[in-house]
């Protein structure tokens, strides 16, 4: 142990550039540790993460629309009007349970009669739209 003791001393007198250990004493020394009450300008701060996206809210969630097979001027938004088809929820933007619902409420007013099968009713083509079906909000493959 002496022997390496020596050997790195002597290293040390050679060579300036190496740097002693520090003392024990002052890396763990009983200093008073700062509180929580004081504020330390090191410590990091809480704070929002400012790139977390917006959670997205279908349409229907956002004002608590239930869709009705009565209400055929809303369910005709979520028709194609050319075509009849329904249109899906990467276009839609509806959530799940949401879509599930207009597509039986679709279906309802379809069987009892209220709505077109193929053609949308002329009163609502200038109605506004909801979302536009040319631009979906997530991409498929047609």
């Amino acid at each position: 142990m002496n022997a390496l003791k020596l050997l790195q001393n002597g290293l040390r007198a050679r060579n300036p550039m190496l740097i002693p250990r520090p003392a024990i004493s002052r890396l763990y020394s009983t200093e008073k540790t700062p509180t929580t009450s004081e504020k330390d300008p090191d410590m990091p701060i809480s704070m929002e993460n400012p790139f977390e996206k917006e959670k997205k809210i279908c349409i229907l969630c956002k004002f608590n629309i239930e869709p009705d097979y009565k209400n055929v001027r809303l369910l005709s938004q979520f028709q194609s009007p050319y075509t009849g088809r329904i249109y899906g929820r990467h276009i839609t933007g509806l959530c799940k349970k949401r879509q599930e619902q207009v597509e039986n409420a679709i279906q309802k007013s379809l069987n009892a009669g209220l709505m077109p099968s193929y053609h949308k009713q002329v009163q609502f083509v200038k109605d506004p739209q909801l979302f536009n079906a040319q631009r979906p909000l997530k991409p498929h493959k047609y």
